[in-house]
């Protein structure tokens, strides 16, 4: 900045006013400021813009993992859509542990986020993020968190579920078994119920074999094995997330059974795998956007109620179910171990 004032022969503070497009400075010095700024290729530093103006223009986001392909997805979408209006995004990791989530809360408060996007680890609003609501836009992404004053983006939860449901029971499957994420968690909760409901609305015989984690080392294949056993076998299997998807396909292949699988959220090289993979696809990115977006309708002076926006999702049909299912009756109400009361 020194360099553009003693070339344009104008003191440090004209070539500030210029640079962050403020009043008092004559058209023609500005243009001769912004001709020699060019020349020289000077940028603003954005720091200290922030310190001067006494606010960071930064997003918060805090999700369970970053490591995990779909936070991963959410986060670029949410950095593309915070960059277009001039904001950085800070992204944290609260290892599904609440009370790192409120220390995250705490400290990105600190640094003058202007607003806060945060996957709950919670069904319980923190004391922290209580406050943050008070102070900035929050927007709660993936999870709701009841008696928040926030907004909400979701995935059409139910209606993903009841789409393999019924994709399933198209192909001839009538025994299908679900396996969940974390008990704890609310979307495995919500698709856990969706799976239930939809079971029965279609009149399939028994009852529907689930289990919810976390789960122990080899508890997965355990629990597959017992299904697949006695005289009406689990014949498809819909999992939760990507990685419950995973951990199925790893103890399918080990035990070498034959079983569907239809995974909830696309994962990298699904249509690969032999038979390639079926999977209800939420879309991340656009979660992400929607949660951004509303942050900055905020700041922009929306002051409407907190409003909650469910996006849909969409069933992709690979191979995976289109094997014929094994036809066969066993007694009604037959029970695993593992299955939901």
């Amino acid at each position: 900045m020194a360099d553009v004032a003693r070339q344009a022969e104008v003191s440090i503070k004209t070539v500030s006013r210029v640079v962050n497009d403020e009043e008092g400075v004559r058209p023609q010095t500005a243009a001769k400021v912004r001709a020699i700024i060019e020349t020289l290729g000077f940028h603003r530093h954005e720091g200290a813009s922030m310190l001067r103006k006494g606010r960071s223009t930064s997003i918060g986001l805090i999700v369970e993992d970053l490591g995990n392909p779909w936070y991963s997805q959410l986060a670029a979408s949410m950095e593309r859509e915070a960059r277009s209006r001039q904001h950085f995004l800070l992204s944290v990791s609260a290892e599904g542990l609440p009370e790192r989530e409120a220390e995250l809360v705490d400290a990105l408060v600190a640094r003058r986020v202007e607003g806060l996007v945060v996957v709950p680890a919670s069904s319980i609003p923190s004391e922290a993020i209580r406050r943050a609501a008070l102070q900035l836009p929050v927007v709660c992404v993936d999870r709701p968190l009841p008696g928040l004053h926030a907004d909400t983006v979701l995935s059409d939860n139910d209606g993903g579920t009841r789409s393999a449901v019924e994709h399933l029971a198209a192909h001839r499957h009538q025994h299908l078994g679900f396996l969940g994420d974390d008990a704890a968690i609310w979307t495995a909760q919500r698709r856990h119920t969706a799976f239930v409901q939809s079971y029965d609305s279609l009149g399939l015989p028994g009852r529907p074999r689930t289990a919810l984690g976390p789960y122990a080392a080899g508890e997965v294949s355990d629990i597959l094995q017992e299904w697949c056993s006695g005289t009406a076998p689990v014949t498809a299997v819909l999992t939760s997330n990507n990685r419950v998807t995973l951990a199925v396909i790893v103890a399918v292949r080990t035990l070498g059974l034959d079983l569907v699988v239809v995974g909830y959220d696309d994962f990298e090289l699904a249509e690969f795998l032999d038979p390639p993979i079926t999977v209800v696809h939420q879309d991340p990115a656009a979660l992400g956007e929607r949660a951004v977006q509303q942050i900055f309708a905020r700041l922009d002076g929306d002051d409407a109620e907190p409003r909650t926006l469910v996006l849909p999702t969409r069933l992709i049909v690979r191979g995976s179910a289109r094997r014929a299912a094994r036809i066969g009756e066993g007694r009604s109400g037959d029970r695993a171990r593992h299955t939901a009361s």
